[in-house]
């Protein structure tokens, strides 16, 4: 149960302050908080649960990943529903709570495309694909631990927030996707932040098995 909770508390805390900064964005109109200050903010976040729940469950928060990992066979696939559950359940909650502290936001962070959407549908997978690229060579087997993971892999969310959130919001991340559609209504494309992740995601671990077999079937994937 550790694993599950750390997951769904980790999941919490980072849909709580990335569509959190999010939220604040929106109803300050950009004022105080810029789209700079919430790629950061994502960034920042995601390196903080790394460190605080990496070695506990992996620090997933992210049904994508955690699909992904068992793909790989690194983690057992009996795990896969309970660990998507959990991060559903913390996602929901992060939404629920930006929803009655901004009553006045019409998206909490909903992840709507402003390009037509077979072409977010691309940008979401290749996001993911490098998401995950970067998760499988800085961890050791479906755990997201060391000194550099928690850095490489927010760096890289960071990065793919700061340049791709005015299109597609960057989500890369199916729960991070559901839980403010659901309290914001706008469930528009929806779809293709549900499985763009996934593909991406595994895509990954296939060129994985490509470029380095040996290794990355056997120490890092």
């Amino acid at each position: 149960m550790k694993k599950y909770i750390s997951e769904a508390i980790g999941t919490f805390t980072l849909i709580f302050c990335g569509t959190g900064a999010m939220t604040v964005n929106e109803i300050t109109g950009g004022v105080d908080l810029n789209h700079t200050g919430v790629a950061i903010t994502w960034g920042l976040i995601v390196m903080a649960m790394i460190y605080a729940f990496g070695e506990i469950s992996g620090a997933h928060f992210n049904p994508a990943v955690t699909i992904a990992f068992a793909y790989a066979k690194k983690f057992p696939w009996k795990e896969v529903p309970a660990y998507i559950i959990a991060q559903i359940t913390g996602a929901m909650f992060a939404s629920l709570m930006l929803f009655i502290l901004f009553p006045t936001s019409e998206f909490y962070g909903a992840t709507i495309p402003s390009i037509v959407p077979w072409r977010a549908f691309i940008v979401e997978l290749l996001l993911t694909f490098f998401l995950m690229l970067t998760i499988i060579n800085v961890s050791t087997g479906s755990k997201e631990v060391g000194v550099m993971a928690g850095i490489a892999i927010g760096g890289v969310v960071l990065l793919e927030a700061m340049f791709a959130g005015p299109v597609t919001k960057a989500s890369m991340n199916p729960a991070r996707s559901i839980a403010p559609a659901v309290f914001s209504g706008h469930y528009e494309h929806l779809w293709l932040y549900l499985t763009a992740p996934i593909i991406g995601a595994i895509l990954a671990v296939i060129s994985c098995k490509l470029v380095k077999e040996e290794q990355c079937c056997d120490a890092q994937c």
